[in-house]
């Protein structure tokens, strides 16, 4: 990801991550805070990349993005990663 990341949010994808118990600022840590690239999708012919990053209190996401209006990331989904997830993060993090 970019040093400078702009978000596009809206009340629709702010809602949704709520149902996730995830806030709008914890999407954007755990995109900002050097995420693992876990490959990307097309859907609806739209391309949406899906990333596994850690929140500033190292609550480990796993967010479903998009690129809208040229170069802001809009946040589709995130959610917590299951225990088996974030040992797998924890480990390649630290061996990095």
């Amino acid at each position: 990801m970019a040093d400078e990341i702009r978000f596009d949010w809206d009340q629709g994808n702010i809602e949704h991550i709520a149902r996730h118990d995830v806030t709008q600022q914890e999407a954007e840590q755990a995109l900002e805070n050097d995420p693992m690239e876990m490959g990307y999708e097309i859907v609806d012919d739209e391309e949406r990349w899906i990333s596994v990053g850690h929140t500033n209190k190292l609550r480990i996401l796993k967010v479903s993005w998009t690129i809208r209006k040229g170069t802001l990331v809009r946040v589709v989904t995130a959610f917590e990663v299951s225990r088996n997830e974030a040992r797998e993060y924890l480990r390649t993090k630290v061996g990095q």
